[in-house]
């Protein structure tokens, strides 16, 4: 069992805390700071902040840095720096981290997306300072060991290849990515077999990314239930070391398109994206094209139906084959993707019949009550989406980041109510215009062409 000693100075308080209360004074679940969801933000040292004080006992804290692989410039850095968050720091062993969390009952995890690196942890809320100090001593004073890259960092990344090379449906979204965007949000998330990442990875360049992607202008700190004065207080206390230098920066992003098509024996993916839109937050924000996601569908809402919506419709004359409509978004640009998988002839009628569908929603052929159905779960996707707790940590701390603005829900669902008939018609019309990006993985004898889905690239 830990010694008290052997924990840090907000695990004691914590501990403290807990053992010396008595139970009439004991804090239970807090009160929310409103009945909103909007976040209160503000700036401590010189990082910006954001909270939202939740009903519960529970808090979600994440350090959301602007590093993801959009911004890395060389590949695998951003997965190399995830891999080392959370082991040995100069203050503490990897085991030592681990046996506190433990102690206190809470967990952390590192994740990364396109644009963003991620360092979460759950925690009871009498824990807040612990927490935020070791997310501090992470992100200033991690050690980054030769020895812990060969060993643990490099292998992990692997088996990450491994499993992507595994999933086709993985594969042709990456695919897509890649064709629409080429550089930028176009970099694969998970280092492919196309990109020799042992070339250009090693444990110095991973600690030389993380000066400039721990930077204080870089990093966001968000947290749900927890009190505003209270972050506040302890972030500037123990984010003391982070740098002050100029942070990651990317060019705006272009939108490309074209075709690829990759062989594989492991399934059928089919992937076509379109232009789409930005975060609410970001300058490119269309709710049209949320709506027209939810239009097109494909998944069912209730697990023994095949679904209601266009494309569940037309999937359902191919046994086998499923679709997936998401609208993708980034901080300045975004993709509306359509992911047809299953057996190979089924994948193909399927994406002839996603095609024809788009263009009879461009040529007017849209009832009212179809659009009716798509507002709806359309907002309440939004709703839902920011609502959940890993997608709002990040989407605040992108908001915050990139343009000192939060995500705020209430805002981005009025947008979505407010869609018409015609900006959907519209929007479909400009698909079709664009260069497509279409990616298929699987049996290439039985995919079809983008030339053949009359779809120009």
């Amino acid at each position: 069992m830990l010694s008290r000693s052997s924990l840090g100075r907000g695990a004691q308080r914590a501990l403290r805390r807990q053992c010396c209360s008595q139970p009439t004074n004991r804090r239970g679940l807090a009160a929310p700071a409103s009945g909103s969801f909007a976040y209160q933000t503000g700036d401590s040292s010189g990082i910006k902040v954001a909270t939202r004080d939740l009903w519960g006992p529970t808090t979600t804290l994440a350090l959301v840095a602007k590093a993801g692989t959009r911004y890395e410039p060389l590949p695998g850095l951003a997965q190399g720096l995830e891999k080392f968050a959370f082991t040995s720091t100069e203050k503490r062993s990897a085991l030592r981290i681990v046996r506190e969390v433990e102690l206190l009952g809470g967990e952390v995890q590192p994740y990364h997306t396109r644009e963003n690196l991620i360092l979460q942890a759950k925690f009871l809320r009498d824990d807040l300072p612990y927490f935020l100090e070791l997310l501090a001593e992470v992100t200033s004073k991690t050690r980054y060991d030769p020895w812990v890259f060969d060993e643990h960092v490099s292998t992990l990344i692997q088996f990450s290849h491994r499993k992507f090379l595994a999933n086709t449906s993985e594969m042709a979204l990456n695919s897509a990515h890649s064709l629409a965007f080429h550089r930028g949000l176009g970099t694969p998330l998970f280092p492919t077999s196309s990109h020799p990442f042992k070339k250009y990875l090693n444990a110095d360049f991973i600690g030389g990314y993380s000066g400039r992607a721990f930077a204080k202008s870089n990093i966001a700190i968000v947290a749900n239930g927890a009190d505003h004065s209270e972050v506040t207080k302890w972030v500037s206390e123990f984010f003391t070391d982070l740098p002050s230098t100029t942070g990651l920066s990317s060019e705006q992003t272009k939108y490309y398109g074209g075709e690829e098509r990759i062989a594989h024996d492991g399934g059928n993916s089919v992937v076509l994206a379109f232009p789409g839109s930005s975060t609410f937050t970001g300058g490119f924000y269309k709710p049209e094209i949320a709506v027209l996601a939810a239009l097109l569908g494909g998944e069912t809402s209730v697990k023994w139906a095949s679904g209601y919506s266009l494309l569940a419709k037309a999937a359902a004359n191919h046994p086998g084959a499923t679709v997936s409509t998401k609208s993708m978004i980034y901080s300045d640009a975004g993709l509306l993707t359509v992911k047809i998988d299953g057996p190979a002839k089924a994948v193909a009628g399927t994406t002839h019949e996603v095609v024809k569908t788009i263009k009879e929603i461009a040529g007017g052929e849209l009832s009212k009550d179809d659009l009716k159905k798509a507002i709806a779960q359309a907002k309440f996707k939004e709703l839902e989406y920011g609502e959940s707790i890993r997608a709002g940590l990040e989407l605040t701390g992108t908001g915050l980041i990139q343009g000192g603005k939060p995500y705020q829900l209430d805002e981005s669902a009025k947008a979505i109510e407010a869609v018409t008939e015609e900006q959907v018609k519209k929007v479909a019309k400009e698909l079709l215009d664009f260069k497509a990006s279409v990616s298929s993985v699987g049996d290439l004898y039985v995919l079809p062409f983008a030339e053949e889905l009359g779809l120009k690239v």
